[in-house]
C-alpha cells in the first residue's frame, strides 16, 4: 500500500469526507421534497421518481486531487416519500417491512456496466437514467474546471452510453450504478460477485498491457476505500451494518470453480486497506485449495470479522431444494449479513421474521413439564409448540407494500408480469430466522438428563430456580449451566436434539405460502434478535439467567466452557443445514493469541476446511481478545478504530450499544486449536 493510499485509508477513517456535506443545501433539499411529496396527488412511483431526480440534480461535484474515483455525496438527509398521515394509513392496511423501501436485495451490475443503458424502459426509469446522467455530466464539466483528463476519459465513454472497456470504467462505473441505489432509497444495497463480473475487465487489462498487476491492486485498494466514504449515511444500526457484502470464489459451472487472480488480489486489497466495507465472503467447496484457505486466514488474523465462508457444495442443493434453478442457484451471493439470495431476479425478503426456539423450551417448561410423565411426552410439546408459533409468525405477513424502486428495477430481469421490482420477481420467498437453537436445545437436554434420566433434579425444584432466577439455589444452576453438557462439546445427545427441532422447522416453514406465492425459508441466523429475543425473556433450563443474551446466529451459548473449536464444528455439523438454508453461520471467536504463532494461520485454515469437508453451511472466525475490548469499553477515545464483529456485519467496537459489547465480550475466545 502506498502513500497515497495510505492517505486515502486514514482520510475514510477520520471520516473527513464529512466535510464534503451540504447541511444547510441539504436542510432546503429536504424541506423542499416534504413540501412538494407529502399530501401530494403523485403516485408512489412518480414521487420516488421526483425525489431521486431532485436529490441526484442538486449532489454538488466534488473531485480531490489525490483520487483516482469519484462520486461522493454532498445531500445527505432523504425525506420519506409520505407524510406520517398517509404512512399510518397506509400500515393500518398493509404490513411494512422495515422502513418500506426495497432493500437487502442483489441487484446484477454486469449487464449495465459491459453495455450501458440500452434497453428498453418504462418512464420512471428513463426519468432515472437522465437523472443519472446528468449528475455524471456535471463531474464531467467539474474535471475540465480541474483539468482533470483523466476523469473526463473515465466518465466520456458512459456519457456516450457505452459500457466499460477497460478494469478503472468499470469500477468507476459500479461507484456510479451504486451511488445511485443509494440515492434512490434502496438500502442494504449488496456487491454481489464482484470477482466474476470484473474478471474480464481485469484479465483484458493485465494481458493488453494496460495494467500492471501491482496497478490493479492499486486501484483496488482505493475502491474498497470508496465503500467507506459515505457510509455513515447509511441506515443500520451504525456504520458498518449496511449491506456492502463482496462475494468471492464459487462454483460458475458444476465442478468448476471461480476463485480467479482477480479474487486473490480483492483478498490483499482487503488485508490492506483494513476497513469495514466492502465485507468479503468466500464461497467455497470441495474444489477450494488449501493455499485458499490460508489466504483468507491471512484477512482472519486482522481481526476484521472476515471473510466469512459458505460452503456451496451444501447451499446451492439447499437453494434448488427450495425452487431456485440450478443457474440461478449457483450464481448465489450473501446478503447485508449472511442470508443467501440470487442476483439479479429475485425479490426475496429474508430476514422478514424470526421464531425464538427459547421462547418455546421456555413456554414448554413453565407451563407444561409439570404434567409430563416423561421425556417423549416433553418434547412433543415442544414440537408442538414450534408449529403454532410459526403458524403465528408467518400470519403476521399480509398485504404487504413495499414502496417502489425504479432504480433498481433497472438491475432486475423481470418479467413482463411487474414493472416494478417492488411488485415482485422470479422468486419472492421470505425468510425466519431460527434464534437461540443452542441456549434451547441446552435446555431440553438438561431437562431430559436430569429430570427425566438422572432424577437428581425434580421438576418443582427446577420451576423454582427458573421463577428465582436462580438467585436462591446457584448449586442448581451451577449444574445445569457448568456440569452439564452443551450444544458445541460435541455430545450426540445434546447435537441431535438441535437437530431435530431445526428439522421440525424448516420442515413445517415448508408448509406454507406466503402472498406473492413464494416459499418460507428456515434460517440459523439472528441478526438482532439474539438481544431482543432475550431482554423480556426469563430464566431458562440451561442456567442462562432472565434477559441474559442468547448466542448469535448458529453458535454455542455464552460463557459455558468445556468445549473447542474442533468440538464444536463436529456439534454443528451434524444437521443437515442443505434444509435449513435461509443462512445464518457458526461463529467462532478465536484469541488473538492463537495468530502470533508460526502455526496459527495454518491450524486455523485446517479448522476452516475441516468444517466445509464435514458439511458446514456457513462460518465466521473473529480474531478477538477479551482483555482488548475491557479496555476500549472503558477508554473508547483511544480504540475509535477497533473493529469486531458484531452478528453480520463487522463495526467499530466503541460505536456499539452497550448490550452489544457486553454480548461480543462474553463469547467465548478459544486460546487454542
Amino acid at each position: 500500500m502506498n502513500e497515497r493510499i495510505k492517505t486515502l485509508r486514514e482520510r475514510a477513517l477520520k471520516r473527513e469526507y464529512g466535510k464534503y456535506r451540504n447541511i444547510e443545501k441539504s436542510g432546503e433539499i429536504y424541506r423542499h421534497l416534504i413540501e412538494k411529496l407529502h399530501d401530494s396527488d403523485m403516485s408512489d412511483i412518480e414521487r420516488m421518481t421526483y425525489r431521486f431526480e431532485y436529490l441526484m440534480d442538486n449532489e454538488t461535484p466534488v473531485i480531490l486531487d489525490d483520487e483516482k474515483f469519484v462520486f461522493i455525496r454532498t445531500v445527505t438527509k432523504i425525506p420519506g416519500i409520505y407524510s406520517d398521515s398517509e404512512m399510518a394509513d397506509i400500515q393500518e392496511k398493509h404490513y411494512i417491512h422495515e422502513a418500506g423501501y426495497v432493500c437487502n436485495i442483489a441487484a446484477d451490475y454486469s449487464d449495465i456496466i459491459k453495455a450501458g443503458f440500452r434497453k428498453e424502459y418504462n418512464w420512471p426509469q428513463a426519468r432515472c437514467i437522465r437523472a443519472i446522467y446528468r449528475l455524471v455530466q456535471k463531474y464531467k464539466e467539474k474535471a475540465e474546471e480541474l483539468g482533470r483528463a483523466d476523469i473526463i476519459k473515465l466518465l466520456e465513454n458512459i456519457l456516450n452510453g457505452g459500457g466499460a472497456k477497460t478494469f478503472k470504467e468499470a469500477l468507476q462505473f459500479f461507484r456510479i450504478l451504486h451511488f445511485s441505489l443509494w440515492m434512490s432509497g434502496s438500502y442494504h444495497n449488496v456487491v454481489g460477485r464482484f470477482d466474476q463480473f470484473m474478471y474480464k475487465y481485469y484479465k483484458n487489462d493485465i494481458d493488453s498491457g494496460i495494467l500492471t498487476k501491482d496497478e490493479a491492486l492499486e486501484l483496488l485498494e482505493e475502491f474498497f476505500i470508496s465503500f467507506n466514504k459515505d457510509s455513515e449515511l447509511y441506515p443500520g444500526v451504525q456504520q458498518g451494518d449496511n449491506g456492502q457484502s463482496l462475494v468471492l470464489g464459487g462454483y460458475i459451472a458444476k465442478d468448476i470453480d471461480g476463485f480467479n487472480e482477480l479474487s486473490e488480489l480483492c483478498l490483499r486489497a482487503s488485508l490492506n486497506v483494513r476497513l469495514i466495507d466492502p465485507k468479503i465472503n468466500l464461497r467455497v467447496n470441495k474444489l477450494t485449495p488449501f493455499d485458499t484457505y490460508k489466504k483468507a486466514t491471512a484477512l482472519t488474523k486482522q481481526g476484521l470479522g472476515f471473510p466469512q465462508y459458505s460452503n456451496d457444495d451444501v447451499v446451492i442443493d439447499g437453494l434448488v431444494n427450495l425452487g431456485y434453478d440450478y443457474h440461478d442457484a449457483i450464481n448465489y451471493v450473501v446478503a447485508a449479513c449472511w442470508e443467501f439470495i440470487v442476483p439479479g431476479c429475485a425479490m426475496d425478503i429474508p430476514n422478514i421474521g424470526a421464531l425464538s426456539f427459547v421462547k418455546v423450551v421456555n413456554k414448554c417448561t413453565n407451563e407444561y413439564l409439570i404434567k409430563c410423565a416423561n421425556f417423549g411426552e416433553f418434547f412433543d410439546l415442544i414440537k408442538n409448540e414450534i408449529k403454532k408459533q410459526l403458524k403465528e409468525e408467518v400470519s403476521r405477513f399480509k398485504n404487504l407494500y413495499i414502496i417502489p424502486s425504479p432504480v433498481m428495477s433497472l438491475f432486475i430481469n423481470n418479467t413482463d408480469q411487474f414493472t416494478d421490482i417492488s411488485k415482485g420477481a422470479k422468486y419472492n420467498n421470505f425468510g425466519i430466522h431460527g434464534t437461540g437453537i443452542a441456549n434451547a436445545a441446552d435446555s431440553v437436554y438438561a431437562v431430559k438428563k436430569h429430570v427425566f434420566d438422572l432424577r437428581d433434579i425434580t421438576i418443582k425444584e427446577l420451576l423454582s430456580g427458573i421463577e428465582t432466577n436462580y438467585e436462591n439455589n446457584i448449586k442448581l444452576r451451577n449444574i445445569v449451566k457448568y456440569n452439564t453438557n452443551k450444544m458445541g462439546m460435541d455430545d450426540d445427545e445434546v447435537d441431535n436434539i438441535a437437530g431435530e427441532m431445526l428439522d421440525l422447522f424448516s420442515s413445517e416453514l415448508a408448509k406454507y405460502t406466503n402472498e406473492r406465492g413464494g416459499k418460507f425459508r428456515a434460517g440459523t441466523g439472528s441478526a438482532m434478535y439474539y438481544i431482543r429475543h432475550s431482554v423480556n425473556e426469563g430464566a431458562s433450563a440451561d442456567g442462562r439467567r432472565k434477559g441474559e443474551p442468547l448466542s448469535a446466529n448458529f453458535s454455542p451459548s455464552l460463557d459455558v466452557g468445556n468445549m473447542n473449536p474442533l468440538s464444536v464444528i463436529k456439534s454443528f455439523t451434524k444437521t443437515d443445514m442443505k434444509k435449513t438454508i435461509n443462512g445464518g453461520p457458526l461463529t467462532l471467536e478465536l484469541h488473538d493469541t492463537v495468530f502470533r504463532n508460526g502455526d496459527g494461520i495454518e491450524k486455523t485454515a485446517l479448522l476452516v476446511s475441516e468444517y466445509i469437508r464435514r458439511g458446514g453451511h456457513q462460518l465466521q472466525i473473529n480474531a478477538v481478545n477479551r482483555d482488548l475490548l475491557l479496555k476500549a469499553q472503558k477508554n473508547p477515545e483511544e480504540y475509535k478504530n477497533l473493529i469486531v464483529r458484531v452478528w453480520g456485519w463487522s463495526g467499530y467496537f466503541v460505536e456499539l450499544d452497550e448490550e452489544y459489547q457486553n454480548q461480543i465480550i462474553k463469547r467465548a475466545e478459544y486460546e487454542s486449536i
